[in-house]
C-alpha cells in the first residue's frame, strides 16, 4: 500500500500517451515543459517518501543492533556474575555465591528480553528492507523515465522548430516565385509589360503620323513641278519635250529646252 500510494500518480504519468496529449495541446512546447515539471515534482515527492521509509528502517535497525549489543552485554555480565559466584562458593562463602548467582540470573533475564526484542524486529526489518529496495528501484525507473521524457521533449521541440523553419522558408520562396501568377514579382512584371506595350503603341502612332507628313511633302513637290512646267510652257512658246535620263539616278527626266523645231 505504501509503495502504491507513492507511485500512484507517477504510474499515470508514465503510461500517458505523449503524442496524443500533444495533439490536443495548443502549444506543444509548453505542454511538454509542464509534463517535465509535473514529473520532476512527483519524483521529488517520491524521493521524500522513500527517504522517510529508509529513515524508519534505519531506526528499526538501530534498535535491533542495540538489542543485540544489550543481549551480548547482559550475557557477559551473567557470565561474570556466575564466575564470581563460583569463586565465593569454592571459598565457602555461600551467601555471596548465592548473591552473584542471583545477579547472573537477572543478567540472563535481561539478555533474554533483548534477544526477544531483536527477534521480534527481524520480520519488520526484512519487510521494510524489501520495500526500500523496491522503492529505490522504482525511483531509478522514474528517473530513467524522466530522462526519456526530457529527451522526447527536446526531440519534439526540435522537430517542431524545424517544421516551422521549413514552412517559413517555403512561404518565403513561394512569395518570390516568378512563375507563380500570384507572386509580387509576377505582378510587377505584368505591369512593366503593359507599360512597354503602351510605349510601343505610342511609337507606332508617332511613326504613322511622320509617314503621313512625308507623303504630304512628296505630293507638294509633285504639284510644284507641275506648276513649274506649266509656267515654262507659257513663257517659252512651242518647246520640245525630250526625255532624258538623269545621270546616276536611273530616272527619266523631261527636257524643256528650245529645240531645232523652233520656227525661224
Amino acid at each position: 500500500m505504501v509503495k502504491q500510494s507513492i507511485f500512484g500518480r507517477i504510474a499515470t504519468l508514465a503510461k500517458a500517451n505523449i503524442n496524443s496529449m500533444l495533439d490536443k495541446a495548443e502549444d506543444p512546447q509548453k505542454m511538454l515543459d509542464q509534463m517535465v515539471r509535473d514529473y520532476t515534482n512527483s519524483i521529488s515527492e517520491a524521493e521524500a517518501a522513500v527517504a522517510q521509509t529508509i529513515g524508519n528502517l534505519r531506526m528499526i535497525q538501530d534498535d535491533y543492533n542495540e538489542d543485540l549489543d544489550a543481549s551480548k552485554s547482559w550475557g557477559q555480565k551473567a557470565l561474570a556474575a556466575s564466575s564470581k559466584a563460583d569463586q565465593f562458593r569454592t571459598a565457602g562463602d555461600t551467601a555471596s555465591a548465592d548473591k552473584f548467582d542471583n545477579l547472573a540470573k537477572v543478567a540472563i533475564e535481561r539478555q533474554m528480553d533483548a534477544e526477544k526484542s531483536a527477534k521480534a524486529a527481524e520480520p519488520t526489518i526484512a519487510s521494510q528492507t524489501e520495500i526500500v529496495d523496491k522503492l529505490k528501484d522504482g525511483l531509478d525507473k522514474m528517473n530513467d523515465k524522466r530522462r526519456q521524457l526530457v529527451s522526447k521533449r527536446d526531440e519534439l521541440t526540435a522537430r517542431a522548430k524545424s517544421a516551422q523553419a521549413q514552412s517559413a522558408v517555403h512561404d518565403a520562396v513561394k512569395s518570390i516565385d516568378i512563375m507563380d501568377p500570384s507572386s509580387e514579382v509576377n505582378r510587377f512584371e505584368e505591369k512593366v509589360r503593359r507599360e512597354e506595350a503602351r510605349v510601343r503603341g505610342q511609337n507606332e502612332l508617332a511613326a504613322s503620323s511622320l509617314d503621313a507628313q512625308f507623303e504630304s511633302l512628296e505630293d507638294l513637290g509633285e504639284q510644284t513641278e507641275v506648276e513649274a512646267r506649266l509656267a515654262a510652257l507659257k513663257a517659252g512658246g512651242t518647246q520640245s519635250l525630250t526625255a532624258g535620263t538623269a545621270a546616276g539616278t536611273g530616272e527619266t527626266e523631261l527636257d524643256y529646252s528650245e529645240g531645232a523645231t523652233r520656227s525661224n
